[in-house]
């Protein structure tokens, strides 16, 4: 009677994934730890405005593009068009707040 069935132990250790639990002694019912480390999170800011390339390095759109182009010259609207190559220090950066890519 209060021995748990295979599907219901089953059921539960998908439902606690990160928590195993052994059951000892029929009705005993003890919970155990399992070692791994927490998964990280990706910033959601980030997987918004970065891509990566095909050979790794980071791509973002540029900055000034919004409002306010009257005051702005005709070249510089024209050489910030599409997306930029992002400087390796500002990747560094930006990869932290990625931990598993995009």
């Amino acid at each position: 009677l209060w021995r748990i069935s295979l599907a219901l132990r089953s059921r539960l250790a998908k439902r606690h994934a990160r928590t195993a639990h052994k059951y000892a002694r029929g009705r005993v019912l003890i919970r155990v730890r399992n070692s791994e480390m927490p998964k990280l999170k990706t910033k959601s800011g980030a997987k918004k405005r970065f891509k990566i390339t095909a050979t790794g390095k980071l791509k973002a759109g540029v900055a000034g593009k919004r409002h306010r182009l009257i005051s702005h010259s005709a070249k510089y609207i024209r050489q910030n068009r599409g997306t930029k190559v992002m400087s390796t220090s500002d990747q560094k950066t930006i990869r932290t707040y990625m931990p598993y890519g995009l």
